[in-house]
């Protein structure tokens, strides 16, 4: 296995949908603050991309890009957007093995493979995932089965890294939990296994110090006649309030 030795940001793409930002906030905040590695996270926009197919998500096929938008080199690893991490994302780019063009956790419910790839990029296998390729429904067929990739390149990786709620039997260890029946934020998944972890999460992505803490000792901060620190704000500004 040759793991992750570049000194380069670690890749990640999540795809993204509008009708669910929320989630992609938690998503990418929960990555960065367990990650012991630096993190390059970008989002799969579909109106940002050269393909217009999509599925019952703007980002169904958009995923398969990942290898053409890294120039074909390196690692990177893409999620749907209704993750949540609770490991450190470095430990599953350590997992990566070069014999292999992509690393799913291979669970029974083969259709879920590909809601979290580990694309080796470089391998010449995945040269074929142009965005003519993967717009083409006649060529690039149930790709969600890996099906552009011979079964001796789809490499496997522990089930912790894409645990499928409602669907996978409870466990403690999940580092990636994947919510695949919706968030739970809803009313239909209330009680979802990992449920509070998600919530934990959303609060803390939405959560600030107060003013004081951030910026009484800045140069944008001045003080009142009486010493009190208050917001350097344009006297205009400030009569308008």
């Amino acid at each position: 296995m040759s793991g992750a030795q570049s000194n380069q940001p670690l890749r990640i793409f999540i795809g993204y949908d509008h009708r669910q930002a929320v989630a992609y906030n938690v998503l990418q905040f929960s990555l960065y603050r367990r990650s012991s590695k630096p993190l390059a996270i970008s989002p799969l926009v579909l109106p940002t991309l050269p393909m217009k197919r999509q599925g019952l998500t703007p980002f169904t096929f958009s995923r398969f890009l990942v290898p053409w938008l890294c120039d074909y080199q390196g690692w990177a690893l893409f999620l749907d957007i209704d993750f949540l991490a609770l490991g450190d994302v470095a430990d599953l780019f350590a997992l990566n093995d070069e014999r292999y063009a992509a690393m799913v956790s291979k669970n029974p419910k083969t259709f879920e493979w590909a809601s979290m790839i580990m694309f080796n990029c470089g391998h010449p296998a995945n040269r074929i995932l142009t965005p003519d390729f993967v717009d083409d429904a006649n060529r690039c067929v149930n790709p969600h089965a890996m099906s552009w990739l011979s079964d001796e390149l789809v490499g496997s990786v522990p089930g912790q890294w894409n645990h499928l709620v409602g669907y996978d039997a409870p466990r403690s260890d999940a580092k990636l939990v994947h919510y695949t029946q919706g968030m739970p934020i809803y009313e239909e998944t209330t009680g979802s296994e990992y449920g509070d972890a998600w919530k934990t999460e959303h609060k803390a992505a939405n959560s600030t110090s107060p003013w004081r803490e951030l910026m009484e000792r800045s140069v944008h901060a001045g003080r009142t006649a009486d010493g009190r620190p208050v917001a350097r704000l344009h006297p205009q500004a400030a009569a308008q309030q």
